[in-house]
């Protein structure tokens, strides 16, 4: 399985531990955000990630910024993504489990490396449950196609 990273200037060195930690449980990473530790801007990381996932190039997106909040808007512009912001494993698991995610984003000034770590393994270990969470997972997915 493969992941889809990016990040802004916040999370330069920050995402190297994920990446190693991502790699180490066995995933591939795709490294989608920057390396400059220079002023850059979420929308540009986020729109790469998203758009990673959408078209197949990866199974999840991790989207890192400041707060994960900014990114994650960035992401939900994609049709087809739905990116959650988390900070603890809890909301990760149901971000996946009853909203079927595919993109968890967080915050590299509010979420340390090792709790990020436990964000992620709920995030990608955690299997969508269908019945009724699909339906309304289609009832969002309606909401964007009414307007795209």
């Amino acid at each position: 399985m493969k992941i889809a990273l990016a990040n802004d200037h916040t999370a330069v060195e920050y995402k190297k531990e994920i990446i190693d930690w991502l790699k180490e449980q066995g995933w591939e990473v795709l490294d989608l955000g920057t390396n400059e530790t220079a002023s850059t801007d979420y929308p540009v990381w986020g729109e790469k990630a998203a758009l990673a996932v959408v078209n197949g190039e990866a199974d999840f997106g991790i989207g890192i910024c400041g707060t994960g909040l900014g990114i994650s808007l960035a992401c939900n512009k994609v049709r087809g993504i739905r990116a959650c912001v988390c900070s603890e494993p809890y909301t990760a698991h149901y971000s996946r489990a009853h909203n079927n995610c595919n993109i968890i984003c967080f915050g590299s000034r509010l979420v340390g490396p090792e709790m990020a770590k436990m964000i992620l393994k709920e995030f990608l270990t955690t299997p969508f449950e269908g019945g009724r969470h699909a339906r309304r997972v289609n009832m969002i997915m309606d909401i964007e196609e009414r307007y795209r």
